[in-house]
């Protein structure tokens, strides 16, 4: 029998995955692991829970697929970005891992946006620096903890750390290497070394860059001892998450276009580098790393609403549904259904932990507007949901001003796509049909796929729109879209109103604490 292995790191825990040669799922595992906030502005993941769920969901989603490692031909590893893994020489990680919603290193994108400029930024990387790129990170280091920096043999994201641990090579992949940014020339597909000396970072410091595509390495005889591989499995050089759902669910064409609403929320469009926009995240698509790319929407706290909501007022329920085996989740989207369009004059402001786009604002948080002894915890689930929809659509309507050509419907892919009150409020909201992909094994199915075409299992990637079914078609309600469209109005004139006072706010919380 011929194998595949995918394994995904979210921000919120890990994945690994079997499929056959058929494109079928054999075994799938998930593993949780805690987000760290030790400061404001700081999130991180202890790297040794990376490697701990890869050899625990790895052997997992062996076992249940009922195979043996030696059955596994190929493996290939995403993860959400940008992400930071700093590693000495021999591959120890020297501090805490950066995840995508770490906002810390804010004077070190004002340095290097005041030294590079932001419109020759924008043009050179064709990505906003207000993301935090690795390079903002590794300047952080070096002005926090210079000691720490001066042993950093290589700057790896956190799917690169676990290739390096399976492979004990240090690489990244194309579409990971936009996100360390700065003097990543994303159309050449190289850094510059001028830009690197200006900023004061050794290009020695930046793993070796590989198409998504290529197989990078094999399983080491130490890797195999612990996840139950065997030695010399080829081992392809990964991809950012996003696409490994979005390609594993079959949006392999231009133009098609998938949206996630896992820890972040996010969707993005196909093309071959005629729709990149500043306002957006642009990479390489995984697909044709070289030729073909994805520009990608991204609310930052999307699912993590959701989640953040459930910590905070849904706790013992929470304890009761883990103890049942039911999902929390669907008791929550049961409550806001009941709950009127508008969550009766109740909106949220969704940024948690700062905005991506398209608005790009580190020091944005969260808000709840409107709310009265009437609300309840439902309208704070629904407005959540709502939220996320018009931080969303936000992006959504600069598409479409843009003149993208999208292949509609719009599939609902990831996370919290199960719940179909929240795909009804995205449907009427962005007034657009949608469906939702009924396997929704998400990014490492696409990983597995991505580990069969780099083994030459499978030719391309067409497997994977063969192997998904999109179902469960929505069409929107022109009525509901109107009255969204006026909340929608006062979700904006609240974050205007506000924004100045959101900086003000960060200034004062780091001069008095």
């Amino acid at each position: 029998m011929k194998c595949l292995l995918g394994i995904d790191y979210g921000t919120g825990g890990g994945k690994s995955v079997v499929i056959n040669e058929e494109g079928d799922v054999l075994g799938y595992s998930y593993r949780e692991y805690p987000i760290l906030t030790p400061a404001i502005g700081h999130s991180t993941h202890n790297p040794a829970d990376y490697w701990r769920v890869a050899q625990e969901t790895i052997r997992e989603a062996i076992k249940k697929a009922g195979i043996t490692g030696a059955d596994i031909i190929g493996v290939a590893v995403s993860s959400a970005l940008p992400s930071a893994v700093f590693v000495d020489s021999a591959g120890e990680p020297l501090v805490d891992a950066y995840n995508l919603l770490d906002r810390r290193a804010n004077k070190e994108v004002d340095f290097l946006r005041n030294l590079l400029g932001s419109e020759e930024l924008l043009e050179f990387t064709k990505n906003p620096i207000e993301d935090h790129p690795l390079l903002c990170n590794l300047l952080w280091e070096k002005a926090h903890h210079p000691d720490i920096y001066s042993r950093i043999y290589k700057a790896l994201t956190i799917d690169g750390y676990i290739t390096m641990k399976l492979t004990g090579k240090f690489i990244m992949h194309r579409s990971a290497a936009t996100f360390y940014g700065v003097a990543y020339d994303i159309v050449k597909g190289e850094f510059s070394n001028a830009i690197m000396e200006k900023i004061g970072i050794s290009p020695d410091v930046l793993p070796e860059i590989h198409s998504c595509e290529e197989v990078v390495g094999v399983i080491t005889e130490e890797a195999a001892a612990v996840t139950g591989l065997a030695p010399g499995t080829k081992v392809a050089a990964g991809q950012v998450d996003c696409n490994a759902g979005w390609s594993g669910a079959g949006a392999i064409n231009v133009g098609d276009v998938q949206m996630n609403l896992g820890t972040c929320g996010n969707f993005g469009v196909v093309h071959n580098g005629e729709y990149f926009n500043n306002t957006m995240h642009n990479f390489p698509y995984t697909t044709d790393s070289r030729n073909t790319y994805i520009t990608v929407a991204t609310t930052l706290t999307g699912g993590q609403v959701l989640r953040y909501i459930r910590d905070l007022m849904y706790m013992h329920e929470s304890s009761e549904c883990e103890k049942s085996g039911e999902n929390i989740y669907s008791l929550m989207s049961e409550q806001a259904a009941a709950v009127p369009l508008g969550a009766e004059g109740l909106i949220f402001l969704p940024f948690l932990m700062g905005e991506r786009t398209p608005i790009w604002d580190v020091a944005a948080r969260g808000c709840l507007f409107g709310l009265s002894l009437h609300h309840t915890r439902a309208h704070v689930v629904r407005a959540g949901m709502e939220a996320v929809a018009y931080a969303l659509y936000d992006s959504f309507r600069i598409f479409k001003e843009q003149g993208i050509k999208f292949n509609l419907p719009l599939a609902l892919n990831e996370g919290g796509a199960v719940s179909k009150v929240w795909r009804k409020i995205i449907t009427d909201v962005f007034n657009t049909p949608t469906v939702v992909v009924k396997s929704r094994v998400g990014a490492p199915y696409g990983d597995a796929v991505l580990a069969g075409v780099a083994a030459g299992v499978f030719k391309d990637f067409s497997i994977a729109k063969e192997k998904t079914e999109l179902v469960d078609r929505l069409e929107p309600d022109q009525g509901n879209h109107e009255r969204y469209m006026k909340y929608f109005g006062i979700y904006k004139d609240i974050y205007n109103h506000v924004k100045d006072d959101y900086r003000h706010l960060a200034e004062l919380v780091s001069t008095l604490g």
